[in-house]
C-alpha cells in the first residue's frame, strides 16, 4: 500500500517511466478509508496505470512482455506470492538478465522472513514505538515512517544496482524491509546503550542532550519549540532576552553544566516565554538564529509560504476529479526540484497505450477489454 509504491514514487519523481500494474478495477488502496484514504494520492503520481488479470494466462502474457524490456521490477507482496504466479526473480530474470528486481518485504533473510508484517508491526518489534510513547505506553509514530523509509532504501538499492549493471551488464535482486529499516532508525539508541551502558529512555522521558530543547507555551495559547544547542547560541540567547545574570554566570557557559541545572533553567524560561505571543517570540528567535518551530498540523502545510515558494508542493488532479497540493520529493537537483509530469492515474488509464507500445493490435486490445484480462476506467 505504501512501501512498494514509495519505491516507484521516488524513481518516477526522478524521471523514470514507471508503470503501476493493477488488478482489474484498480488497486484496493484507491478505496481505503480513514487513515489510509490518502495513500494512493500521495504515493502514485508521475506513474502510468495498466490493469491486468495476472491470474489469467493472457494477462500474464501482457505483463511478461512489459517486463521483458524493463529496467526495474518492484514488488511488495508477501514471500512466495509472486513465485506462484510465475513472477518470481528466477522466472523474470531468465527472460531479462538485465532486470533489477526489487522486493519490498517485512523482513530480510532470517528466522522471521516468512512472517507477515506491517509498518506498525515493525515499529512495535523494532523499538520505535517504545521510544516514541511515554514509559509503558508504546506509540506508533504519526506517519507511515517505516513504509516510506523502507521504500527509500529500496530505491537506493535499485539505483546502486543500476550503476553496478553499467559495469557488469547484469541485473540482480535487491531487497529492503520494514523490520531492518526500523532497526536502522533506532540504531542511534542502540549505540547510546553501547556507549553509556544505560538503555535509552523513551523520548518523552529522555534526558535531553541540551538544557533548552523543549516545547513552550506562548501567551496567546500557542506553542513553540525552542532549542539552544551550542554554547555560542546560549550567549546570544541570554543577551537577546535580557538574561544578564545567566550571561555572566560562568557555571552556565558550558552545555553539560546547563543540563545539570535544567530544573532551574526551564521553569524560568516557561514564565519568560509566556510574556510573548507566538509570532513575536518566533521573530525574535529567528533574528538570533536559534532553532525554533511552531507546532503545525499536517493541514497547515498547504498554506506554508516556504513550501509554496519554490516547488515544495505539487498541485495535481486526483482520479476523483478534485485538486490537491502534495509534497514534492524532498531533494533539489541543480537549481530545481523534481516536479509533476502526471497526476495519479485512474485505474488502467494507460492500458491501451501500453499494449499498443508492446505491439498489440487494436483488435487485440478490444478483445482484452471484452474478455476482462485487461481493463481501463478511461
Amino acid at each position: 500500500m505504501v512501501m512498494g509504491p514509495t519505491v516507484g514514487l521516488v524513481l518516477a519523481d526522478l524521471g523514470a517511466d514507471v508503470i503501476k500494474v493493477e488488478p482489474i478495477g484498480g488497486d484496493k488502496t484507491r478505496r481505503l478509508k480513514g487513515s489510509g484514504s490518502g495513500y494512493f494520492a500521495m504515493y502514485n503520481r508521475n506513474k502510468k496505470s495498466i490493469c491486468l488479470d495476472l491470474k489469467s494466462e493472457r494477462g500474464k502474457e501482457v505483463a511478461k512482455k512489459l517486463i521483458a524490456d524493463a529496467d526495474v521490477f518492484v514488488e511488495n507482496f508477501r514471500p512466495g506470492a509472486l513465485d506462484k504466479l510465475g513472477f518470481g526473480y528466477a522466472d523474470l530474470s531468465a527472460d531479462n538478465e538485465k532486470l533489477i528486481y526489487c522486493s519490498e518485504k517485512g523482513f530480510l533473510a532470517g528466522p522471521y522472513e516468512k512472517r507477515t508484517a506491517l509498518d506498525e508491526v515493525a515499529q512495535m518489534m523494532g523499538g520505535l514505538a517504545y521510544m516514541t510513547g511515554p514509559p509503558g505506553r508504546p506509540l506508533r509514530a504519526g506517519a507511515s515512517v517505516i513504509d516510506v523509509t523502507g521504500g527509500m532504501f529500496g530505491a537506493i538499492a535499485v539505483l546502486a544496482a543500476l550503476r553496478e549493471r553499467d559495469v557488469t551488464g547484469k541485473g540482480q535482486q535487491v531487497q529492503a524491509s520494514l523490520y531492518e529499516t526500523t532497526a536502522f532508525l533506532v540504531g542511534q539508541h542502540m549505540a547510546q546503550y553501547g556507549v553509556t551502558g544505560t538503555p535509552a529512555a523513551p523520548m518523552p522521558a529522555r534526558i535531553s542532550a541540551w538544557a533548552v530543547y523543549d516545547v513552550f507555551d506562548a501567551k496567546d495559547g500557542e506553542k513553540v519549540f525552542v532549542g539552544v544547542v551550542t554554547d555560542g547560541q546560549w550567549t546570544k540567547f541570554c543577551e537577546a532576552f535580557g538574561l544578564d545574570d545567566w550571561a555572566k554566570d560562568e557555571s552556565l557557559a558550558i552545555n553539560n553544566e546547563r543540563v545539570a541545572r535544567r530544573d532551574e533553567v526551564i521553569p524560568r524560561l516557561r514564565e519568560l516565554f509566556l510574556t510573548y505571543d507566538k509570532s513575536t517570540l518566533m521573530e525574535k528567535l529567528e533574528t538570533i538564529g536559534l532553532p525554533f518551530a511552531p507546532i503545525a498540523k499536517p493541514e497547515d502545510l498547504f498554506e506554508d509560504p516556504h513550501l509554496n515558494a519554490k516547488g515544495g508542493l505539487l498541485e495535481m488532479e486526483l482520479p476523483e476529479g478534485n485538486r490537491i497540493k502534495l509534497p514534492a520529493l524532498p531533494v533539489q537537483m541543480g537549481s530545481g526540484r523534481p516536479g509533476l509530469r502526471n497526476s495519479p492515474p485512474k485505474p488502467g488509464a494507460n492500458t491501451a497505450d501500453i499494449m499498443r507500445e508492446l505491439g498489440y493490435s487494436e483488435q487485440d486490445i478490444q478483445d482484452a477489454m471484452a474478455t476482462g484480462y485487461a481493463g481501463s476506467d478511461e
